[in-house]
C-alpha cells in the first residue's frame, strides 16, 4: 500500500464521524434506558474470547464469520466475536446462574470476515435482548414486542414481521430419515425457493410419498393467518412434533397480535434463518425502503446446553448502525454552541463553567486559531458586556 492510500479502511469496515456518530450514541443512551426499564441487565462481554466458547453450539456459518487469531501467551485460538448472542449464553449458564428467568441486554462493535446481511457492513454496531430460563410463548411475545419498540422508539415505521419456526422443517427430515448432508442441502434449496430443485432432490432422497408431498409443501407455505390453515391440510399425516411446533407458531401470531393489535405478520414455514443453532420461533422484522432484515432473532434453547447449563433462551439482535439510517427521529445533541473567547478571565471561566453545568455546549477559543465561530459550529458567542459576560448571537458575516 502506498503512502497515499494509507488512510483506507478495509472493505466492510466503517466509522462513524460526527454528526453522526452523536446520532448513534443519542439512541445507545435511549435503548439502553428503555431495555432496563423492562428489566433487561446490560452486559459488556470482551471483543475477543477463546473460539471454542464463541463457537460452540453455533453451527458452520458463525464459524466462516469469525475472525481468527492466536493467542500469544496460551497458544490457543482466539475469535473476534462476530455475534454477541454465544457471548450472552455463557454469561447466563456460568457467571450469573441464576434460576429464575435473566433478562440481558448487550451493545457492542461486532467483526465477520464477510460482508453481513445488516447493510453489507463488516463491522455492526450490534445491539440486542435476551430472556433465558423461560419456555412459553410469552418470552417470545415478549421478545417481539421489544423489537417493536425499539423501532417504533427510533421512529421506524411500517414494520412488519417474518415467521417461521425451524422445528417443522426439523421435525419433518427426521422422519424422512434424511442425513445431514441431504437435510443441509434441503435447507439451502429452501431458503431460495427453488421449488423444482427441491423436487428434484427430494424424488431421490426421500421413498415415502407423504414425507415427500410435506417436505415439498414448505416452499409454498408462506403468506398471510390462512398459512395455517393451508399448513394443516398439506401437513396432515406429520408426527406430532411438526403439529406441536405449527401450533406453537399460531399460538405466538395470536398472542402478539392481541398485544399490539396492528402489527402485520408474514409467515413462511420454509424462513430457517439461524436453523443451525435455533430451535423453534424464528423471525426477521423488515420495512419499506430497506431490502434486508433489518432485525433477527428466535428460539435457541440448546445453545446453553454445551457451557453445561441448558436452559431456554430466545432473543433477538439488530445492526445500530443499520438503524440509525432509517430512524425518522431528530437524534443527535442538541443544534448550535456557544464560542468562549480566549481571553484569561476568572470571571469568564465561572461563566463557561456555569453554562456546561446547565448543559450547554461551550467551546473554547484557542489562541491564534484559524476559523470564526460559524466555523467552529457555534451559533452563539460570549461577550463581554457591561462588567460581565452574556451571551449574544453570533455575528452575521
Amino acid at each position: 500500500m502506498s503512502s497515499k492510500d494509507q488512510w483506507l479502511l478495509p472493505d466492510g469496515i466503517g466509522e462513524v464521524l460526527p454528526p453522526e456518530s452523536w446520532r448513534l450514541e443519542s439512541a445507545r443512551r435511549e435503548l439502553l434506558d428503555m431495555f432496563a426499564c423492562r428489566g433487561y441487565d446490560l452486559i459488556m462481554p470482551p471483543l475477543i474470547e477463546y473460539l471454542e466458547s464463541l463457537l460452540t453450539g453455533t453451527g458452520n456459518d458463525l464459524d466462516l464469520q469469525t475472525f481468527k487469531v492466536t493467542d500469544q501467551m496460551s497458544g490457543r485460538m482466539l475469535g473476534l466475536r462476530a455475534d454477541m448472542t454465544p457471548q450472552a449464553a455463557r454469561i447466563d449458564a456460568h457467571p450469573l446462574q441464576r434460576d429464575a428467568p435473566t433478562r440481558l441486554c448487550y451493545m457492542g462493535s461486532v467483526l465477520h470476515t464477510r460482508n453481513d446481511g445488516f447493510g453489507g457492513s463488516r463491522s455492526p454496531l450490534q445491539v440486542g435482548a435476551e430472556l433465558f430460563g423461560h419456555a412459553g410463548i410469552e418470552s417470545d411475545v415478549e421478545i417481539l414486542e421489544l423489537v417493536l419498540d425499539t423501532l417504533s422508539l427510533l421512529e421506524i415505521p411500517d414494520a412488519h414481521i417474518d415467521l417461521g419456526h425451524v422445528g417443522i422443517f426439523r421435525a419433518l427430515a427426521r422422519d424422512a430419515g434424511l442425513s445431514a448432508i441431504q437435510e443441509n442441502d434441503l435447507f439451502e434449496a429452501l431458503q431460495r425457493k427453488a421449488i423444482p430443485e427441491i423436487e428434484e432432490m427430494l424424488a431421490v432422497q426421500v421413498a415415502d410419498d407423504g414425507q415427500r408431498s410435506r417436505l415439498a409443501a414448505l416452499a409454498r407455505l408462506n403468506g398471510g393467518p390462512d398459512v395455517f390453515a393451508r399448513a394443516r391440510e398439506q401437513l396432515a399425516g406429520a408426527s406430532e412434533p411438526v403439529m406441536a411446533a405449527l401450533d406453537n407458531l399460531d399460538a405466538i401470531a395470536g398472542l402478539l397480535t392481541q398485544r399490539t393489535g396492528n402489527v402485520t405478520l408474514n409467515f413462511d414455514l420454509a424462513e430457517l434463518r439461524g436453523y443451525k443453532y435455533q430451535t423453534g420461533m424464528v423471525f426477521a422484522i423488515f420495512v419499506p425502503g430497506c431490502g434486508q432484515e433489518v432485525a433477527r432473532g428466535g428460539r435457541y434453547d440448546a445453545v446453553g446446553e454445551v457451557f453445561g447449563r441448558a436452559r431456554p433462551a430466545t432473543g433477538f439482535s439488530t445492526d445500530l448502525k443499520t438503524l440509525i439510517n432509517l430512524s425518522q427521529r431528530d437524534l443527535g445533541r442538541p443544534h448550535g454552541a456557544i464560542l468562549a473567547p480566549a481571553e484569561e478571565d476568572a470571571l469568564l471561566r465561572a461563566t463557561v463553567m456555569e453554562l456546561r453545568r446547565a448543559g450547554e455546549r461551550v467551546v473554547s477559543a484557542l489562541p491564534g486559531q484559524a476559523g470564526d465561530a460559524a466555523t467552529m459550529g457555534c451559533d452563539r458567542v460570549l461577550v463581554h458586556d457591561k462588567g460581565g459576560w452574556v451571551i449574544k448571537p453570533t455575528p452575521a458575516n
